[in-house]
């Protein structure tokens, strides 16, 4: 799992994908982006999150994470890029990036790390709203 400050810039994505295209014992990849709604609450509309985390507590749980998910789904690549600090609404704050030699298990790869990213990793978001109040954010 990579941190990056503020947003998840759309080359990074776009590198990561194109250093995957020598990899020819690859036959599938999943990818997942979120990014920053800008949801009304009450009167009033979010404008942005800023991440915060514990590094050194996400670092190891996903090192059990992907010890975990690797041989489970047969993976060949597995990518993770989490933004830290504020993110804008519109811009991309989470990055996963599965690779396997069947779609399917890249596919349920990501969709299973995303829902342990959102679960298990001590990450959180705090909502700044449009008059620069905030809340705390809580993972659905």
């Amino acid at each position: 799992m990579q941190f990056i400050e503020g947003a998840i810039p759309p080359s990074l994505i776009a590198d990561d994908i194109a250093k995957h295209s020598t990899k020819t014992n690859i036959g599938a990849h999943s990818i997942f982006l979120g990014q920053v709604r800008s949801d009304v609450i009450g009167e009033r509309f979010i404008q942005a999150i800023e991440y915060s985390c514990y590094p050194d507590m996400c670092e190891e749980v996903m090192y059990e994470i992907r010890e975990e998910i690797i041989p489970k789904y047969e993976l060949n690549c597995l990518h993770i890029y989490h933004s830290i600090g504020i993110v804008d609404a519109g811009q991309i704050c989470l990055f996963v990036f599965t690779s396997s030699k069947h779609r399917k298990n890249a596919i349920d790869a990501c969709s299973e790390l995303v829902e342990r990213i959102k679960k298990d990793l001590p990450i959180w978001g705090k909502e700044i709203f449009s008059d620069e109040n905030y809340q705390w954010k809580i993972n659905t």
